[in-house]
C-alpha cells in the first residue's frame, strides 16, 4: 500500500483545541443560560426534605427518595445547591461546562485511540492512523450538535452530561492503562466507572465499548489482556443496570398495558429507533422534546426493511473491516451506545414517545465521531484540494449546526414556550398540553389551564395527572368543590398510590364535618406513601389538631413535617398552632417566632402569636402582634376582632375598640362574629338598640349562632 500523502499543518494545540470547544458550546447554549424551570426539574433539584446532611446520605443509600435511583446525579444536585442554592443559571452554566469537557474528552480519546505512521507498517495505516486535527473535527461536530440541546439546556438531564463526563473519563483512564499496565489507571479509572454508573446506568455500554476498542486497535481481542481486567466492570454494569430495571418499573411506574409488547414487536421496534436516530444525526431538523409516539403493534408488522437495512450495514462494514476495521468500530460502538433505549427495557418516557433526544446524547458523540473520524482518514490519501475542501466544508457545517443550536436553546426558556412549540409541531402530545396546563395553572391562567387539562383527558384519558391538575382549579371556584372532588377520586382510581391526589382529595374532604374521617384517612395515606411530603404532613397535622383526643398525633405529624422540611414557615406555624391547642404555650411562642423569623409578612402567624401573648398576659406585645397581623392583612376579622377584645380590656380602649368591630363590620358584613362582637360592645356602652340589632344580623348570617341567639334571650328577660 502507498504511504498516504503528506497531512495538512500540524496537528492543533490540545489546550487551543479544548479553548475553542469551550468558545462554542457557550455561544451555541448561550440562551439556555436564562431558561427556567422545566417540567419535572422539580423532581431531580434537590427537594427541601434533602438539603440537609442527613439528606444528602437518604440521596445515596435510599431508593425512592429521588426520583430515580441515580445517587451521583442527586448528590451532584445536592452539592450544587449548597454551592449556590437555588440560582439557575449556575446550573446551567455548569450543563454547558459539562457538556464541552465531554466533547475534549472525546478529542483526546480520539487520539489516544489512533497511532501514527510510524508506529505501524504501512499495510496497516488505514486502519489506525486519525489525521491531525480530525479529533477537534469530532469534538466540535458534538457539541454544537442540535440533538444534544435536549440534554445541555434541560437542568433535569445533567443525568447526561454528568454521566458522560465520567463514562469518558474512564474510558480514557482504562485505554492509558490499557497501553501502560499501571495499576493506578486501572483503579482510578474503575471509581471514575463508579461514578459513571450512579450517574446514569446507561453507561454500562462502557465495559463491552472497550472491548471493540481493542479489538478496532489490535485485531483481536485477549482474554488476559482484555476480557479479564474488565470484568469486574461487566459485574458492576449488570449489578448496576438490575438495580434501575427495578427502580424504572417499580417506583418510576414503567409497567402496565402501555408497555405490554411482545418480544418480535421489539425486535422490530429496535431497528425502527435506530435508524430514526441515524436520520436525526444527519440531518437535525424538526427537533422535538416530544415525538408522536408509534402505535408499534398495529405497525411493527410493517418495519422489516428496517431490521434488513441494520443486518445489510452491519454486514457490509464487517467484509470492509478485513482491510479497515474502523467503520465496523464505530457502527458497533453506535450501536452499543443505542442499546438501552431501543425498546428491549421499559423506560417510564416510553409512554408518550419511544424515541427522544436526551436518550441519543451520548450515541450522537459515537456517531459524529464515527463519521467524522471515517470521512477524514479516508481522504487522507487523496489531493490537497480535497483535503482542505473537506476541511472547509466541515467548518461550515459546525457554523450551522452551532445557528440551530442556539435557536433551539432559546426553547428551553419556560414550559409555556417549549411546550406551546412542541404542541405545534404535534397536536397530539397529550404530555405536552399537561405540563403546558400545569404551568398555565401556576400562572393563575386558569381557563387556558382548563382547556389544556381537558384537551388530555381527550386525547388520554386514563391519565390520572390531568384529573388532578383540573380537580385543583376547580376547588378554587365557587361551586366547584363537589366536581373536583369527583376528579380526584377518578385519579385515585386511575392511579391508587397517586400521593397529590390523596392530599389533594383530603383538604377537599376535610371541610365537610361528615366525611372528616375519610379526610383523614386519605391524608394519612398520603403522608404513609411519602413522609417527607410536608403539605401532606401539615394538613393531617391541622385536622387531626381539632380533636383533642388526637393532639398527640398532630403534633407527631407536625414535628414529621418539620424534620424533613425545618425551613417552612407554614410548618411552623401550623406546629405552633397544635401546641397552642395543647397548653404548650412555651413552645407555641418559639415555634411563631421561628415561622415569623422565616416569613415577617405571615399575617396569621402574627394573629396567633398574639393570642398566645394575650393569654399569657402580656397584653402590650400581644398588641403589637395583632397590630402587625391588621397591617398585613386589613381584612383578617378574626384578628381584628380579637385586637378589639384585648383594647376593651382598657378604661381608654373601648371607643378604639368599637372602632375595629365597626371596621370588621364594614370589611366583612356576613361575619357573625363581628356582629355578635360589636352586640356585646353596644349593651356595655348601654345601647340595646343596637346591640339587639347586631345579635339578629348574626342571627341572619348563621341562623345556628347560639351565642348570639342566647345574647337576645336574655336582652328580653331583661325586658329590654
Amino acid at each position: 500500500m502507498a504511504s498516504p500523502a503528506p497531512p495538512l499543518p500540524s496537528r492543533l494545540p490540545a489546550w487551543l483545541g479544548a479553548l475553542a470547544i469551550f468558545v462554542l458550546a457557550f455561544v451555541a447554549f448561550w440562551p439556555s443560560v436564562a431558561g427556567g424551570v422545566l417540567w419535572d426539574d422539580p423532581a431531580h433539584l434537590t427537594i427541601p426534605a434533602l438539603q440537609s446532611w442527613s439528606g444528602f446520605w437518604r440521596i445515596l443509600t435510599s431508593i425512592g427518595v429521588t426520583q430515580e435511583y441515580y445517587p451521583g446525579l442527586h448528590g451532584a444536585f445536592w452539592i450544587e445547591h449548597k454551592l449556590w442554592g437555588d440560582f439557575l443559571p449556575a446550573y446551567h452554566l455548569l450543563n454547558i461546562g459539562l457538556h464541552a469537557a465531554s466533547a475534549c474528552l472525546l478529542a483526546f480519546a480520539l487520539r489516544r485511540m489512533a497511532t501514527s505512521p510510524a508506529d505501524r507498517p504501512a499495510s496497516e495505516l488505514a486502519t489506525f492512523w486519525l489525521p491531525p486535527g480530525a479529533e477537534w473535527l469530532a469534538a466540535a461536530l458534538f457539541v454544537v450538535h442540535p440533538v444534544t440541546v435536549e440534554s445541555v439546556a434541560w437542568m433535569t438531564e445533567q443525568k447526561n452530561t454528568l454521566s458522560l463526563f465520567f463514562y469518558l473519563g474512564a474510558g480514557l483512564l482504562y485505554l492509558r492503562f490499557d497501553d501502560r499496565r499501571g495499576v493506578g489507571d486501572y483503579v482510578l479509572g474503575t471509581i471514575v466507572f463508579l461514578l459513571a454508573l450512579a450517574a446514569k446506568t446507561a453507561t454500562f455500554t462502557l465495559p463491552p465499548a472497550l472491548l471493540v476498542i481493542a479489538w478496532w486497535r489490535r485485531g483481536r481481542i485477549g482474554w488476559r489482556r482484555d476480557v479479564l481486567p474488565l470484568l469486574p466492570w461487566f459485574a458492576l454494569s449488570v449489578a448496576a443496570g438490575l438495580v434501575t430495571v427495578q427502580v424504572e418499573t417499580n417506583y418510576v411506574g414503567a409497567k402496565g398495558a402501555a408497555y405490554a409488547l411482545t418480544f418480535g414487536q421489539r425486535l422490530l421496534l429496535a431497528p425502527r429507533i435506530l435508524w430514526f436516530y441515524v436520520g436525526k444525526d444527519l440531518w437535525p431538523r424538526h427537533l422535538l422534546f416530544f415525538y408522536p409516539r408509534w402505535d408499534v403493534p398495529a405497525h411493527a408488522a410493517s418495519w422489516w426493511p428496517y431490521l434488513a437495512a441494520a443486518g445489510v450495514v452491519t454486514a457490509a462494514l464487517g467484509v470492509l473491516s478485513r482491510r479497515w476495521r474502523g467503520p465496523l468500530a464505530g457502527w458497533l460502538l453506535f450501536l452499543g451506545a443505542m442499546f438501552p433505549v431501543l425498546g428491549f427495557f421499559n423506560v417510564f418516557a416510553f409512554l408518550f414517545s419511544y424515541v427522544a433526544d436526551h436518550f441519543q446524547y451520548m450515541p450522537c458523540l459515537t456517531f459524529v465521531a464515527a463519521v467524522a473520524c471515517t470521512v477524514a482518514a479516508a481522504a487522507q490519501g487523496g489531493p490537497r484540494w480535497l483535503r482542505r475542501s473537506l476541511a472547509g466544508v466541515g467548518g461550515v457545517i459546525v457554523a450551522l449546526l452551532a445557528m440551530q443550536t442556539h435557536r433551539l436553546s432559546a426553547l428551553y426558556g419556560s414550559n409555556e414556550t417549549l411546550f406551546r412549540h412542541v404542541i405545534a409541531e404535534n397536536p397530539d402530545s397529550w404530555m405536552a398540553h399537561q405540563i403546558l396546563g400545569s404551568a398555565l395553572a401556576k400562572a393563575g391562567r386558569d381557563a387556558e389551564a382548563i382547556a389544556q387539562f381537558r384537551e388530555v383527558m381527550r386525547l388520554k384519558p386514563d391519565h390520572a395527572d390531568a384529573y388532578l391538575g383540573l380537580g385543583v382549579i376547580l376547588a378554587k371556584q365557587p361551586g366547584g368543590k363537589a366536581e373536583a372532588i369527583s376528579l380526584y377520586e377518578t385519579a385515585l382510581r386511575l392511579r391508587e398510590h397517586y400521593v397529590e391526589a390523596h392530599f389533594a382529595l383530603g383538604v377537599a374532604l376535610s371541610d365537610d364535618p361528615a366525611r372528616r374521617a375519610e379526610a383523614i384517612e386519605h391524608l394519612e395515606v398520603a403522608a404513609g406513601l411519602q413522609p417527607y411530603f410536608a403539605p401532606a404532613q401539615t394538613a393531617l397535622g391541622a385536622l387531626l389538631a381539632q380533636d383533642r383526643s388526637r393532639l398527640g398525633e398532630a403534633l407527631t405529624h407536625y414535628r414529621t413535617a418539620l424534620q424533613y422540611h425545618p425551613e417552612s414557615a407554614a410548618v411552623h406555624r401550623g406546629y405552633a398552632d397544635a401546641l397552642a391547642r395543647a397548653g404548650s404555650l412555651d413552645t407555641a411562642l418559639a415555634e411563631y417566632n421561628a415561622a415569623l423569623r422565616l416569613d415577617p409578612n405571615d399575617a396569621i402567624a402574627h394573629f396567633h402569636l398574639g393570642d398566645v401573648l394575650a393569654h399569657t398576659r402580656r397584653l402590650s406585645e400581644a398588641s403589637t402582634e395583632y397590630a402587625k397581623a391588621l397591617k398585613l392583612d386589613p381584612n383578617l376579622t378574626a384578628a381584628r376582632l380579637h385586637y378589639a377584645a384585648l383594647l376593651a380590656q382598657q378604661p381608654d380602649g373601648r371607643d378604639e375598640a368599637l372602632r375595629e368591630v365597626e371596621t370588621a363590620v364594614r370589611l366583612n358584613p356576613n361575619d357573625a362574629d363581628a356582629h355578635n362582637t360589636l352586640g356585646i360592645i353596644a349593651i356595655q356602652r348601654g345601647d340595646a338598640t343596637r346591640a339587639r340589632a347586631e345579635w339578629e344580623a348574626a342571627l341572619r348570617v348563621n341562623p345556628s349562632d347560639r351565642d348570639a341567639r342566647a345574647n337576645l334571650q336574655r336582652l328580653e328577660a331583661q325586658g329590654r
